[in-house]
């Protein structure tokens, strides 16, 4: 399984990378939501993404928007992950189209428990 893993901040990126592998998923990466919806045109296979909410260019809640708003990535998984952490925060990215939300900060544990109710880690 591929994902995509979409955060402005390269140390966070690379910590959730290294964290899918742990569960045997190759991660693609991409800095803000205009390099993931370029990501997306290349990777067509990829099941998950794990999108952060404040970045530059074009927020992760425009990027999840945006997905859903093509049809192409009807059934990939989007995971929300941010520090927003409000309930109207939380409904906001379900009702955008985000599958579940995960708060930061977060733990490998967390991450796991998350993708194992979505279905894409044992």
């Amino acid at each position: 399984m591929k994902a995509l893993i979409v955060d402005d901040s390269r140390t966070m990126r690379r910590l959730l990378a290294s964290y899918l592998a742990d569960f045997s998923i190759e991660a693609i990466e991409a800095e803000d939501g205009l390099h993931a919806l370029e990501q997306l045109q290349k990777y067509t296979s990829l099941e998950l993404a794990l999108v952060d909410w404040d970045m530059p260019r074009m927020t992760g809640l425009e990027l999840v928007k945006a997905i859903r708003a093509s049809g192409l990535f009807s059934d990939m998984k989007i995971l929300m992950i941010s520090s927003h952490n409000t309930l109207t925060d939380v409904s906001e990215a379900l009702a955008a189209g985000a599958t579940d939300f995960l708060m930061k900060p977060m733990t490998e544990e967390m991450l796991r428990d998350k993708l194992q109710m979505l279905g894409v880690a044992a």
